[in-house]
């Protein structure tokens, strides 16, 4: 019997549950007229700071942007290196692009599936500039190891946090570790605006001062450009929303681990791998994701059921057409390729229910059997 359908990721819901407060901000925010980056951008800038633990967050038009900012504020240009990761969203790549500079990559460790400290020291050269880990599906990197082998070499970190928001790694919110934190505040992330979005968030007054003019076409006051500058700005509609919708992220993230706490006790024992937990961290599971063998039929038959699914990511970007001409083949992170053949994202949210969730987990125990 075809079950109600469980989608992949439900914002009616989460809108539902904030539409009153959701409109209404956006009504004041009309009736005062202050549109691009106005005294809502402020508020909510003071306000995502305050939370990730940092002493400066400058709101961006997206976390492509806050990437690109982080590199120029890095200094990081033509003929110079970034080690980051294979398996991440492209936009971790882009950002190196955007700064001309060449993605150098290092592949994930196969359990908590970010960057892996034991290959990342080979992969630094004289021309390395910057360190970019991703915490991957709301589990945070191995930020000790790799700090303590940046250190050694005194290169910066910079961490891709678009995944992570109120992420704990050894007691303190990700973002706070590397010389600047990015993150997106794409719809879908646990943190999600009405369109794009992101931010840049820092401890160095210097890199604070400098993101914020570079992300307002470089001006240090109004018409004075000092150098090439851009058009980044968060506008107030998207502010707002962030603003009411932080108030609830705790609560969110909360429900997200009740969820993933039942997936991996109701799978546990099937011939699929889990996402593990670790002691020094605490994920807030922006995806579940398992990996699987006949990974396309498993994911045909929960649909078949009603349940959506999603991938991410099948192809790691050292093997997207667009980076043909670093050279990269198949077969040179191995790891990061397997879980891209393999890997399947369960339904996760906050309003996913217990029930739904075990109908997700019965679904799939049929159909990794049949």
């Amino acid at each position: 019997m075809t079950i109600n359908k469980i989608p992949y990721l439900d914002l009616h819901a989460q809108y539902n549950a904030i539409s009153k407060e959701v409109l209404a901000a956006l009504e004041a925010v009309c009736e005062s007229t202050r549109f691009a980056q106005g005294p809502a951008t402020v508020e909510f800038e003071e306000a995502f700071a305050k939370y990730c633990g940092v002493k400066h967050c400058v709101s961006v038009n997206s976390g492509t942007s806050a990437l690109h900012l982080a590199m120029r504020c890095l200094g990081v240009g033509p003929g110079d290196e970034v080690i980051t990761v294979p398996m991440t969203f492209i936009a971790t790549a882009w950002a190196i692009s955007y700064a001309g500079a060449r993605q150098v990559f290092v592949d994930i460790d196969p359990e908590r599936r970010t960057m892996d400290p034991d290959k990342l020291e080979a992969a630094i050269t004289p021309r390395t500039k910057a360190i970019l880990p991703v915490h991957l599906f709301g589990q945070p990197a191995d930020m000790e190891r790799i700090l303590s082998i940046a250190d050694r070499h005194g290169i910066p970190v910079v961490e891709d946090c678009a995944q992570a928001h109120g992420a704990v790694y050894n007691k303190r919110r990700v973002g706070q570790y590397g010389s600047i934190g990015c993150f997106s505040f794409y719809p879908g992330k646990n943190l999600g605006a009405y369109g794009e979005g992101g931010a840049f968030v820092t401890n160095d007054d210097r890199m604070a001062t400098r993101a914020r003019s570079l992300r307002d076409h470089g001006q240090s006051r109004r018409y004075y450009h000092d150098e090439i500058g851009y058009n980044y700005r968060m506008d107030s509609f998207q502010a707002a929303v962030l603003k009411i919708k932080l108030m609830r992220l705790e609560e969110w993230n909360a429900a997200r681990v009740a969820r993933a706490h039942i997936y991996s006790e109701s799978l546990s024992g099937l011939p699929v791998k889990l996402p593990r937990h670790y002691e020094d961290s605490e994920s807030v599971w922006h995806c579940y994701v398992i990996e699987c063998e006949q990974r396309d039929n498993v994911r045909s038959r929960l649909m078949e059921e009603g349940i959506e699914t999603g991938i991410h990511y099948p192809i790691p970007v050292h093997l997207q057409r667009a980076y043909a001409e670093l050279g990269y083949s198949s077969g040179d992170f191995p790891i990061s390729e397997e879980f891209g053949r393999h890997c399947l994202s369960l339904p996760i949210y906050p309003e996913l229910t217990d029930a739904e969730a075990h109908v997700v987990a019965r679904a799939l125990r049929v159909a990794v059997s049949a």
